[in-house]
């Protein structure tokens, strides 16, 4: 028998973030340390205040406390740290993807609590397998209408779609056809596809309801980079109870200053990048002869945790053209597609201040000087063309993005790269695991074609020692050897049909048989097809 190797290592996690506040105790040696040498001898941490914001830096491999140049900001609270690379890390996907994927699956199969919404309606028309979106199970407003919004399943295709239901609607949407088939033919990364529109009485009421794609795991820009405190009601100021009333230049600009060093200011390449894609967004929305009314922070989906990988997507499109039942003309629609590059400067310029108070009219003027303080002069100017009152198109602003837009399709393009490469993992695993289910079905099978031994003679004996040779092998003490590497490695030869020779053994050691891994194939093939040939006979069903 093959014996075990002596260093053999355990799978170690990945640590890809760290927690701001965990960081303290890298200098406290005392306390752990997830950097330590030892416990005893924690490694001293490079610091450096960027903004207000105090980064820490693990010292390089020379020991030398430096950083590598590159502040990462982040605004969920977390700092890149050294990865540790598990010893079959290139065998399956990388653990915070794999995480990010089975938390978005969950939430997709996440069933309601029937007691906490016992008059949930179990089918909405074509969908099923209702489940309420809405945070608390509190409904918000979209102008003077109640909204709630579900997750559910369409049943001639099984895909998840979103629902926003519209209560009390008592109109007719038939006039809004036209102008809902514009919508559905947008399809576009960053915006959520329209699917439908139809009324239901599901809900014992006239509700409107909009099928959109469903992203899980998503949330607002007001609520991945504001704090709960200022969320009032999109733009309003908590500190005035007329928003309207002009304040004075010194406490609007301390005001602002307050929330800029409570929320800490977002790097410059993830404005741009978040202009970029809304400029992307709302080239396609105004090319195609919409306008979407009332972009806002609360309007647009952010999906993924680090930022040069966050996808925008721009939500509840086509929702207010129906329910403001004006029916624009033509003309109109240029006018409320200027109206949507005011609201755009307004989102980059609230983001820039990291304060919602910064876009109110009589604050622009002071909320762009403090941001002149922060950026570059290219994202004040396409902030100022934004809020300017001239005749603007969205087409103007490429030669104002110039080449950071390259800059943002390298990112994507490898982000596309690193998907495939993780992609290509799992499609090995894929392989490999079709041939466990050959030899799982080969294996003890109890009979076959009335042949009780069928699964103990001839070809099907050599897999069952091959089964041995790949799981049950031992150490000179007995103890079992498991060994991830062995057991790819050989079905990798077995799928190739290797020339190499194993030597196979009997457990009681009286049958030895030397084979290569092209004879298995050949024997696992042949039992195989035996098998699913006579899975499939219908002539054998009626003999039985």
């Amino acid at each position: 028998m093959k014996k075990a190797v002596d260093n053999f290592q355990a799978s170690i996690p990945t640590v890809d973030f760290v927690p701001r506040n965990l960081v303290s105790s890298l200098n406290n040696p005392d306390g752990p340390s997830m950097y330590a040498k030892d416990k005893s001898q924690p490694i001293q941490a490079y610091q450096k205040n960027v903004n207000g914001t105090t980064y820490f830096y693990p010292p390089d491999t020379n020991g030398s406390n430096q950083p590598n140049g590159n502040i990462f900001d982040d605004p969920s609270g977390y700092l890149p740290m050294p990865s540790v690379e598990s010893p079959t890390s290139s065998l399956y996907a990388q653990d915070d993807l794999r995480r990010d994927l089975l938390h978005r699956n969950a939430l997709s199969m996440a069933s309601p609590d029937s007691d906490r919404w016992p008059d949930l309606p179990e089918t909405i028309e074509d969908y099923h397998d209702v489940y309420p979106l809405d945070i608390y199970g509190h409904s918000s407003k979209i102008l003077s209408y109640s909204t709630s919004t579900y997750r559910a399943t369409y049943s001639k295709t099984g895909e998840k779609c979103c629902l926003k239901r519209i209560h009390g609607f008592r109109l007719t949407i038939t006039k809004y056809a036209p102008l809902i088939e514009a919508w559905k033919k947008i399809n576009h990364a960053n915006i959520v596809q329209l699917k439908d529109v139809f009324i239901t009485k599901a809900f014992n009421d006239t509700s409107l309801m909009f099928i959109f794609n469903y992203h899980p795991d998503s949330e607002s820009l007001q609520t991945r980079h504001f704090n709960s405190n200022e969320t009032m009601n999109g733009y309003n100021d908590p500190f005035s109870s007329d928003p309207n009333a002009p304040r004075p230049y010194s406490h609007t600009k301390n005001a602002i200053l307050r929330h800029q060093h409570s929320n800490g200011l977002l790097s410059e390449n993830t404005l741009w990048n978040y202009a970029i894609q809304l400029s992307s967004a709302l080239r396609v929305i105004h090319g195609s002869g919409l306008a979407l009314r009332g972009l806002c922070l609360n309007r647009v989906l952010v999906t993924g945790h680090v930022n040069n990988r966050a996808r925008l997507r721009i939500n509840c499109v086509a929702i207010t053209d129906i329910l403001i039942n004006d029916m624009a003309s033509s003309n109109m629609i240029g006018h409320f597609q200027q109206e949507d590059l005011t609201d755009f400067g307004k989102l980059l310029l609230a983001l820039a201040c990291r304060s919602l108070i910064a876009v109110h009219q009589d604050n622009l003027a002071t909320s762009i000087d403090l941001m002149a303080r922060s950026y570059s002069s290219d994202i004040r100017n396409i902030i100022r063309y934004l809020l300017s009152t001239q005749r603007r198109h969205i087409t103007e602003l490429m030669p104002m993005i110039g080449a950071r837009f390259y800059t943002q399709l390298d990112a994507a393009q490898n982000h596309s790269d690193n998907l495939e490469n993780e992609l290509s993992k799992e499609m090995e695993n894929g392989r490999l695991f079709r041939l466990l289910v050959k030899l799982g079905s080969i294996n003890e099978r109890p009979e076959f074609n009335l042949d009780p031994a069928w699964s103990e003679t001839g070809d099907r004996y050599m897999l069952k020692l091959f089964r041995d040779y790949l799981f049950h092998q031992v150490t000179e003490d007995g103890r079992p050897w498991l060994d991830m590497s062995h057991i790819v490695q050989t079905l990798n030869k077995l799928d190739s049909g290797s020339s190499d020779t194993i030597c196979l053994y009997s457990r009681d050691e009286k049958t030895i048989l030397v084979v290569s891994y092209q004879e298995l194939k050949h024997c696992l093939e042949q039992s195989y097809c035996e098998i699913a040939s006579v899975a499939a006979s219908d002539d054998h069903i009626k003999a039985e």
